[in-house]
């Protein structure tokens, strides 16, 4: 993976445009069911994050392509299971994921509109939620009203923390040169995913009474 996204993410840095393309569409495919679980979203704009405080992107501009692509993913997978009711459950490939179907309908009985929110910060079944709230009836404005604040969390939930990482790190050592501050960028991406998983276990776990959720067994 980091063979991978090291080189990406010194290429986009200097395609601004492609970078904003890129948080988009990892926003947009967390929220798609099957896809999200797999995409390492979360990872990929946390490191593009990291090329804030250097100047290679603007930071108003990754947030408003991480919320759109968001709104987007959440809200398309929302309608597919309002229009298709629980039919949508047992197509394919979600008949593939039983078991983070079942979690999901699980999840989304025991906290009820508030799990559209907790599920933002609980991978996998993120992708799972917006098509089960749509699946199992919830009504729009109840979806929305829920959906575009926990996306207006998230967004910087995932974003600040590389860049105040970056910049913390900027003022600490003097590396000003991106070729430096990449070589750093991984170890703050994994301090930054625990910090945001670590406090949306928490949320779940004080919203459950410190309860676990249980998934029913595939029938």
């Amino acid at each position: 993976m980091t063979s991978f996204l090291d080189p990406f993410i010194a290429f986009v840095s200097a395609h601004a445009w492609l970078a904003y393309l890129t948080l988009f569409l990892a926003a947009l495919l967390e929220a798609v069911p099957v896809v999200g679980s797999v995409v390492p979203g979360s990872t990929i704009i946390l490191a593009l994050s990291a090329l804030v405080p250097g100047g290679e992107l603007k930071l108003q501009w990754v947030l408003l392509a991480a919320v759109i692509g968001a709104v987007l993913g959440d809200g398309s997978a929302y309608w597919i299971g309002h229009r298709q009711q629980r039919d949508i459950l047992n197509t394919w490939p979600l008949t593939n994921y039983p078991r983070l179907v079942e979690e999901s309908e699980s999840f989304f009985h025991r906290f009820g509109t508030w799990a559209v929110f907790f599920a933002r910060f609980v991978p996998p079944i993120r992708a799972f939620v917006p098509v089960t709230a749509g699946a199992l009836g919830m009504a729009p404005a109840k979806f929305y009203a829920i959906n575009i604040p926990a996306i207006l969390v998230w967004a910087p939930a995932h974003v600040l923390p590389g860049v105040l990482a970056v910049s913390a790190l900027h003022e600490y050592a003097g590396l000003h040169h991106h070729g430096h501050v990449g070589k750093h960028i991984w170890i703050l991406t994994v301090i930054a995913v625990a910090i945001v998983l670590g406090a949306a276990v928490w949320l779940v776990r004080r919203r459950n009474g410190g309860g676990v959720v249980e998934a029913k067994p595939p029938v």
